[in-house]
């Protein structure tokens, strides 16, 4: 499929990686024009969905994943943590509603969970789910009727990302393949639960490469409710610790072509926000982000600071939902 600059978006494309490149080889106003007015016929342009990521338990993950502090065999100084109790994640959920969030996330760096290791995390869905909070858990590979388990305790979305194109998946990741990522999401959504799925940015992929990415999205049936994009950190002791830092522009871009090519769902500037500058992340909102990690850590990395981001958001007229 081929795009021009004036040509309308197709209703209800098949997204290829061809037709997501031609979006992202549109001039940069063009794309983010366009972005904008397919943001604007679905959301309202003015508001931005905040979640808070919480890790419950921290390092030593047995998998190879390059861009990971949490991975036992990088030397990054994450150290390996117990999970952690209960009632201090409800703390740590009850803190974060406080500050604005509405949905709050708990990562664990597990292959995937144990049945010894569940039934705890199934008690913190359900006591952040009694607080208002919408639930998200990113915890790895899930086995058979672990999905529907998190359901039945009140979990609203499930976070696995695809992280990369396809066929650059092997140079990010070779302790799992992404098929194993598809087998969780198809759990996950056989068992009635959101899909939170995006991908990471500047791991050495093309420009093809990230149309590639999106596409792969995009063609989901039904596509992620939540998309995060993820910009590289860059983290000592990975083997992408010297990746060089993508152009924000073509951040921008990607931003833009995942608003296009997945019109309605929530896109979110996650990992690497606070690299872009206060009128780069305003851009970021015209070309269609409309949600954001909120809070001073995501996981293990640094994030935007809370404060900051409630100013921000107070000079571009954005509210929260």
């Amino acid at each position: 499929m081929t795009i021009s600059a004036d040509a309308k978006t197709p209703t209800n494309p098949v997204w290829t990686t061809d037709s997501v490149l031609a979006l992202l080889d549109l001039p940069f106003m063009d794309l983010v024009y366009r972005a904008a007015e397919v943001h604007r016929a679905h959301f309202d342009p003015n508001a931005v969905q905040r979640s808070a990521l919480l890790s419950i338990k921290t390092g030593g993950c047995s998998e190879d994943c390059g861009y990971c502090s949490q991975a036992k065999r990088f030397h990054t100084g994450v150290e390996n943590e117990a999970l952690m109790a209960v009632q201090e994640v409800v703390e740590k959920a009850k803190l974060a509603k406080a500050n604005g969030a509405t949905r709050f996330c708990m990562g664990a760096a597990w292959r995937g969970p144990k049945e010894r290791d569940l039934e705890p995390v199934l008690e913190m869905v359900r006591q952040v789910k009694a607080l208002g909070l919408e639930t998200c858990v990113t915890l790895g590979m899930l086995k058979e009727g672990q999905a529907e388990r998190l359901k039945e305790a009140g979990l609203d979305y499930y976070n696995h990302n695809l992280d990369t194109a396809p066929e650059h998946y092997q140079q990010i990741v070779s302790t799992h393949s992404q098929a194993d990522r598809f087998d969780t999401l198809g759990k996950v959504r056989e068992a009635g639960i959101n899909v939170c799925s995006g991908g990471i940015i500047g791991m050495g992929e093309s420009r093809r490469g990230r149309a590639a990415l999106i596409a792969q999205l995009a063609k989901m049936d039904p596509p992620p409710e939540s998309v995060p994009i993820n910009n590289l950190v860059a983290i000592p002791g990975t083997p992408l610790a010297h990746q060089p830092p993508l152009d924000s522009f073509e951040f921008i871009r990607t931003i833009a072509a995942a608003r296009i090519a997945m019109p309605k769902s929530h896109v979110r500037l996650s990992a690497g926000r606070q690299r872009l500058s206060d009128e780069g992340q305003a851009l970021a909102f015209l070309a269609g982000a409309n949600s954001i990690f909120y809070g001073e850590k995501l996981l293990t990395t640094d994030n935007a600071d809370a404060e900051a981001d409630r100013e921000l958001l107070e000079k571009l007229d954005i509210a929260s939902v």
